[in-house]
């Protein structure tokens, strides 16, 4: 049995696709097996083709006018949403020669820096603390144009400053800084980050996990967000198991 992740809508195509009876608009990514423990970047076969996907239907699709700079949040922890912004980030980096900068802005729970299998060293809080262009902040990856800012030395007053004018500076720096940015924010039901960098971004892709998500919360997810004025660019349903196994599904 495979583990997947399916995009149910995208880039302005917004038929409520939550509702019962509505069926997924466009089926994406069969992605690696959350459960287990995922080596750094590895990512192969059937999930990278998968990915690869969900990228260009992202962020390649052609149009002068398609998103650069992207919030990626679940509707709550678990769902996988720092293993699909780290994936695609690496996947996009490897599919264009621009800079990709992935930030790392679920400063309660950082993990993005565990997924690149460095440490979390000088990263967001700093800058948020600091002075210094914000590239001083972004450390390079294994590729020449992927960049990490992980989460950096948090305090007691970290939390208050994802919300402030410095945090709003920083992301404008991070946005003519590098071509494409993409931020992991802690999920929708223990901050309301989505909605204040969603705002401030291009839009929002909403991680959800299939057999777990509720689909009232889903549902309210999204309604928040639009109420909200934010771009919906797609909403991802992770670990959706498909009834057949891996080998078949691939030739499908």
């Amino acid at each position: 049995m495979s583990k997947n992740f399916e995009l149910l809508y995208q880039m302005g195509k917004m038929p409520d696709v939550l509702q019962s009876d509505a069926k997924p608009a466009l089926e994406v990514v069969p992605a690696a097996d959350l459960s287990k423990s995922t080596p750094t970047l590895e990512i192969e076969g059937v999930a990278r083709t998968e990915v690869t996907k969900l990228v260009h239907r992202l962020f390649l699709t052609g149009a002068t006018d398609g998103p650069r700079h992207v919030v990626f949040s679940g509707t709550e922890m678990g769902n996988g949403c720092t293993w699909m912004c780290v994936r695609a980030a690496e996947i996009l980096a490897s599919q264009v020669g621009n800079s990709v900068c992935v930030v790392d802005c679920n400063l309660s729970s950082p993990s993005l820096h565990e997924q690149f299998g460095v440490e979390n060293h000088y990263g967001l809080a700093d800058a948020l603390m600091g002075d210094g262009p914000i590239r001083q902040f972004a450390r390079p990856l294994s590729r020449q144009n992927l960049w990490l800012v992980s989460c950096g030395a948090t305090g007691a007053d970290t939390q208050q400053l994802l919300a402030s004018g410095r945090m709003r500076s920083r992301i404008a720096e991070l946005r003519a800084e590098f071509d494409y940015v993409l931020l992991d924010v802690a999920p929708m039901n223990t901050s309301n980050h989505t909605m204040t960098f969603g705002s401030l971004l291009d839009g929002v892709v909403l991680v959800i996990k299939a057999n777990t998500t509720r689909r009232d919360s889903a549902r309210e997810a999204v309604q928040q967000l639009r109420a909200s004025n934010v771009r919906v660019l797609g909403v991802v349903m992770n670990q959706r198991t498909f009834p057949i196994p891996e080998s078949i599904y691939k030739r499908l």
